[in-house]
């Protein structure tokens, strides 16, 4: 991110194009980054991924295990924007079963 960037807290699902996954992505067990998807009714389309990471979290019936929790990527998008999304890989509840890409934040220029 650049000085002339701001970072807004979005946290908001978004909604993944149709035939837009990353299928070498699947193909190695991972999430498809969606090509293109739809936040707040408007359309964005990835022009460069920066950076992935993934975030660990212990077993949630207290075993000693450890869970991939989600698979995060920033990227920028085609007109200039920079966003982190993530993918969670268990939905937060039945009722978020759909939900499972997220806007964490967008960087806009200032």
């Amino acid at each position: 991110m650049t000085a002339a960037m701001k970072e807004e807290f979005v946290s908001e699902p978004i909604h993944p194009c149709p035939g837009s996954s990353d299928v070498q992505g699947m193909a190695r067990g991972e999430p498809g980054f969606p090509r293109r998807f739809l936040w707040r009714d408007k359309e964005y389309a990835l022009d460069e991924l920066l950076e992935t990471w993934k975030e660990s979290g212990p077993c949630k019936s207290h075993s000693p295990e450890m869970y991939l929790r989600k698979h995060w990527f920033r990227i920028r998008t085609t007109d200039g924007l920079q966003m982190k999304i993530y993918f969670e890989r268990q939905p937060r509840s039945k009722g978020q079963a759909k939900n499972r890409w997220w806007l964490f934040t967008i960087c806009q220029p200032e």
